[in-house]
């Protein structure tokens, strides 16, 4: 609570001296007024503990942040500066409260020492509000302890894809669902092979990483956030992998919460994370579905698919009560000289709808594989690879920016690039 002679949040004597957890994988914008605010964020930027986050700075205060996010996602973090007067600036947190999505943490910078302006914007969900002036400092660590204090909420979602039975195509979908959140939603995103012994993350993202998922599961006395991330490897920007040996030199026969630690983990240093679940049934596999926030179902229009569906939805109802229905996504539809229970009848049977209904076309998806692609760059712009973008902004709930008139002619090279291939 602020009182007169208190000092400004983040500025306790002495605060140099603490230690500050790094700042995980998250993105942060800045709305300032000034330019010493605006200073001290970009220094902030450079500290060590700030070099997993993506942070941008821009002018304009609470105003420039309404119009900002009016059409676009909010970042995991909005740091705004509010020189007004106190009822002028809840005013503007109102509006930005219309607009922001959910989860997105606010850090306003106010000058004044107003306890009763302090308590609205505690009760108005606000994280934290400091007054200036600040240093780069005092912005690491009040953004570190909103993501590391007890009883925080972790950062990230976690979402489970899983075949309803072998050879659906589950774990492609996985991929491309990963590459999807984030190269068009933008998130920071990890895609976890959980197929220890057969998994083909790294094929299809081209990968051979020396270290990967074994080394956290088979090892649950050493795991920990470092050992964690120096088990992930690289894909693009925005784009991590925990990878599986692919080796049989042993057996996947884990404890039923083996995966819990590894989860916690990983949800805590990204906003998303995608575990590529295989077709067996363990306590260990019913557990880590059960216990993920969103879980998507992969199946063919065929008679076993819809058999096996139905009863992992029957599974998931009873025991995720309280929790969103899976998303489920028809693969392999149109298969030449197969016979297909149509889209809608499969829906039907399972009382739901169909989150997203993927045509099957070998030499795309062919291609693909043997290149060690995704979707999307092999086909840019195309309808396949815009269903996989529907589905990480339907599983999210964000959407990303929007394209450029620069992309019309995407799909036109894409088809060129692949017909070379």
């Amino acid at each position: 609570m602020l009182g007169p002679d208190a000092a400004p949040a983040g500025q306790a004597e002495g605060a140099g001296d603490r230690v500050i957890a790094p700042v995980p994988h998250i993105t942060l914008q800045a709305f300032c007024e000034t330019a010493e605010l605006a200073a001290a964020v970009q220094a902030a930027a450079g500290d060590r503990r700030m070099q997993k986050a993506l942070l941008k700075v821009q002018m304009g205060g609470a105003t420039a942040a309404v119009e900002a996010y009016r059409h676009a996602p909010t970042p995991n973090v909005i740091l705004i500066e509010a020189s007004g007067e106190p009822s002028t600036i809840v005013t503007h947190l109102d509006a930005l409260a219309e607009v922001c999505d959910p989860g997105t943490k606010v850090i306003v910078v106010g000058h004044v020492n107003d306890v009763i302006l302090y308590r609205e914007l505690m009760r108005r969900g606000v994280s934290e509000y400091l007054i200036t002036p600040i240093d780069a400092l005092t912005v690491v660590s009040t953004v570190s302890e909103i993501f590391h204090a007890p009883g925080a909420d972790p950062i990230g979602r976690t979402i489970a894809v899983v075949g309803a039975k072998g050879g659906v195509g589950a774990s492609t979908i996985a991929h491309n669902l990963a590459w999807a959140i984030a190269r068009n939603i933008g998130l920071a995103t990890v895609i976890a092979d959980l197929d220890i012994a057969f998994g083909t993350a790294g094929l299809d993202f081209n990968q051979d990483p020396p270290q990967g998922i074994a080394e956290a599961v088979f090892a649950p006395d050493r795991l920990d956030t470092a050992l964690v991330e120096r088990l992930l490897s690289k894909c693009s920007d925005n784009l991590s992998l925990l990878a599986a040996p692919a080796m049989l030199d042993r057996t996947c026969d884990l404890p039923e919460t083996a995966l819990d630690g590894l989860a916690d983990i990983l949800r805590n240093i990204m906003p998303a994370v995608v575990f590529d679940v295989p077709h067996v049934w363990t306590a260990w596999v019913r557990h880590t579905l059960i216990a993920t926030d969103d879980i998507v179902v992969v199946a063919a229009p065929d008679l076993a698919s819809l058999r096996n569906a139905k009863n992992l939805f029957d599974l998931l109802r009873q025991t995720r009560a309280n929790d969103r229905l899976p998303k489920l996504v028809m693969n392999q539809i149109g298969l030449p000289k197969r016979p297909e229970i149509a889209v809608a009848e499969f829906a039907k049977a399972l009382g739901i709808d169909i989150a997203a209904s993927i045509p099957f076309d070998a030499q795309l998806f062919g291609t693909a594989a043997n290149n060690g692609q995704m979707i999307a760059e092999v086909q840019a712009g195309g309808k396949i690879a815009e269903a996989f973008v529907e589905l990480a902004a339907a599983i999210t709930g964000r959407t990303g920016p929007r394209r450029s008139r620069s992309a019309l002619f995407e799909p036109l090279l894409a088809k060129l690039a692949l017909r070379r291939a």
